[in-house]
């Protein structure tokens, strides 16, 4: 019964992904003006001029003389080939930009769920338990703070600390020697040691809100006739805990696969900034200030495409973990 829900669910991937790229490329292309337009300001501004065969010229080079249908089953068709176009400002495959910053970005997405999951499942869980207790109102201090802190000013205060305190290289995600080198094993150790600082960054808003989110479920769940029944049958407290109401509980942890994964990457530029993260935010915040729509399509896709298999992922992990979600 399940593959026929997990293969109904695909199957609807498939037109709602269509009308995601549709809307994608609209995006792109709203904002007045193209690439074009953008560029012969930029020229203008050093006291260039482009007289009207030259941009026209220009236009049919970057195919933005062809009707808006047109471009766009020109972009999709290739697309869905594997080829993203060409970047007008960089010169080169879109395909390149991309995977080189969505690898990293995908990387340190995962490295922040797990971590936001590791430090929120057990404190919330002990926060519920213990409610009024010493540890309680620590951890809610401590989220409260988290929740109202902004990631940037944190990013600034851990650099500060880093580099006074501990004398450590904490800018980047590799040491100056290994940021073009080819991936080895010494490669990857540089890459763990820089990994940690973004990762409690970002990680840190979402692990407080997950806090309070869990422990506000779990009391919710501990109040109810089956956790008292389960008690008065003999079950140890442990048990009765991680087994019956922490079950129910974890919902908002799967369900916020959906969300998190795009909300990491797209939502992380200022921090990435800060930090000089090569990841995929600055990279698509600058390929739409100056309207590359090929590369930042790209991003808007793809981080489209993260949505949509995060909720077939939250959605397959819930019917496995809640019999009270139904396949139909």
């Amino acid at each position: 019964m399940i593959w026929r829900y997990i293969l109904k669910r695909i199957l609807w991937m498939v037109p709602f992904l269509f009308a995601v790229s549709v809307v994608s490329f609209l995006l792109i292309q709203a904002p007045p003006g193209d690439y074009l337009t953008t560029y012969i300001a930029k020229l203008g501004e050093s006291n260039e001029v482009l007289d009207q065969a030259s941009i026209e010229n220009l236009r049919a080079r970057f195919g933005l003389d062809q009707p808006l249908y047109v471009q766009y089953f020109k972009w999709i068709t290739n697309v869905v080939q594997g080829d993203f176009g060409m970047s007008f400002e960089w010169r080169q495959p879109v395909s390149g930009l991309v995977w080189e910053r969505m690898g990293l970005t995908l990387l340190l997405s995962l490295a922040t769920l797990i971590f936001t999951w590791a430090v929120a499942f057990p404190i919330g869980v002990y926060s519920a338990v213990k409610k009024y207790s010493i540890g309680d109102y620590i951890a809610t201090t401590i989220g409260f703070i988290g929740l109202a802190t902004p990631n940037f000013l944190l990013a600034l205060v851990l650099m500060y600390i880093g580099v006074v305190y501990f004398g450590s290289d904490v800018g980047g995600l590799f040491s100056d020697e290994y940021i073009d080198a080819p991936w080895s094993l010494a490669k990857v150790g540089d890459l763990m040691k820089h990994l940690w600082l973004p990762v409690v960054v970002l990680g840190t808003s979402s692990t407080a809100s997950l806090i309070r989110i869990m422990r506000a479920n779990l009391l919710d769940e501990l109040n109810k006739p089956y956790v008292d029944t389960a008690r008065a049958k003999g079950l140890s407290e442990f048990w009765l805990i991680m087994k019956y109401p922490v079950r129910v509980a974890l919902n908002p942890f799967v369900s916020t696969i959906g969300w998190v994964l795009p909300s990491l990457v797209s939502g992380a530029v200022i921090t990435a900034i800060v930090l000089s993260l090569p990841l995929a935010g600055p990279l698509m915040l600058q390929a739409l200030m100056s309207q590359d729509m090929y590369l930042a399509g790209a991003f808007v896709l793809l981080l489209s495409s993260l949505t949509v298999v995060g909720m077939l992922i939250s959605d397959i992990l819930l019917v496995l973990l809640d019999p009270r979600v139904r396949y139909e």
